[in-house]
């Protein structure tokens, strides 16, 4: 559950953050007709619509396993958030570049007075924003050690959180200093600039997005070196003769399921038969009977397949225990 509510409360910390962003901006867009001020508020429009449909993925993401999905709906999360990728690429990206460039190939005014209204707006903005990534950063370090390694298995919708705040601080500081360039020289220029290099940004964050989504909805495996733990740790164990197949697929956050393919040694288990003593005595007590010797061998029969379910079960409850991002484990034996 930590994950879900760490990325619920990043996700409503930065849609109450832009949404009041959203409304200061646009108001002093339409004051302004800047085209750098109107990629902001195009940009936190965006970020806003976007983590409305990040809350609807966790709340998804969160449905117990059903008939219909027996290991949960972990990957809702993953599909919503490419979704919000997209939208950013579309609504953000793409309208935001078109409006600069219309700006950069038509020209313009803008008021001294209202630019620097717009810089005041823009340095309120970047307030909010720096706040929200600070609290998403928070979250996401929570009982880990701050690196690029924890980046790799993160939640997705907190990392979406983490990059669109970034990219709205950079863009906020592109737009102040477009701003401070068009009040200086009194040219849109740098103002119609400001905004396409926003809208230039939003677009290669929306590729990595799209592209970090993409790997989980397609199945997502282990890292190759878990991999190699898990391989090495069922290869110790004197029942198995070798790995013939092993497969890996994320289905939520940080939790994957495993496949197996063993080439099965089943001499230890005839060993602890053996050993156990009962085998011969129960023999000895029917060699001169031979219904009795035939139901004995039943018995010995049918006593097999349990203790070779006995020992699978064993060693998924073992790789269960050392590997916490194993959520199920399927071994078949060849």
């Amino acid at each position: 559950m930590g994950n879900y509510a760490e990325g619920k409360k990043s996700v409503t910390a930065a849609l109450f953050g832009n949404t009041f962003v959203t409304i200061i901006k646009t108001i002093v867009f339409f004051m302004t007709g800047s085209a750098s001020m109107f990629a902001e508020a195009v940009h936190s429009f965006a970020d806003t619509l976007n983590q409305s449909l990040l809350l609807v993925g966790i709340k998804r993401s969160k449905k117990p396993a059903d008939s219909a999905r027996g290991y949960g709906y972990g990957i809702e999360r993953f599909f919503w958030s490419l979704i919000s990728a997209c939208g950013i690429l579309f609504i953000g990206s793409g309208v935001v570049i078109y409006h600069s460039l219309q700006s950069l190939i038509y020209g313009g005014e803008v008021s001294h007075d209202f630019s620097l209204i717009s810089m005041v707006v823009l340095v309120i903005a970047l307030s909010v924003e720096a706040m929200t990534l600070w609290y998403a950063l928070r979250e996401l370090r929570k009982n880990k050690k701050l690196s690029w390694k924890i980046f790799e298995d993160a939640d997705p919708i907190l990392l979406a959180i983490i990059y669109e705040d970034s990219v709205a601080v950079v863009g906020v500081f592109i737009a102040l200093i477009a701003q401070w360039m068009t009040y200086v020289t009194g040219s849109v220029f740098y103002d119609a600039m400001g905004g396409l290099l926003v809208g230039i940004v939003l677009g290669f964050l929306s590729v990595i997005l799209i592209i970090k989504n993409h790997q989980y909805i397609i199945g997502k495996a282990l890292s190759e070196e878990v991999t190699e733990e898990i391989i090495e740790t069922l290869e110790a164990d004197p029942c198995v003769e070798k790995i013939i197949e092993f497969k890996s697929v994320a289905i939520d956050i940080g939790k994957y399921r495993i496949f197996a393919t063993v080439e099965w040694n089943g001499s230890p288990l005839y060993e602890e038969i053996y050993e156990a003593g009962d085998l011969k005595v129960e023999f000895d007590e029917v060699k001169t009977d031979f219904k009795k010797f035939a139901k004995l061998m039943f018995r010995t029969t049918d006593r097999i397949p349990r203790l070779v379910g006995n020992h699978i079960d064993t060693i998924e409850k073992n790789i269960l225990e050392k590997f916490p991002e194993i959520a199920y484990v399927d071994i078949e034996i060849n």
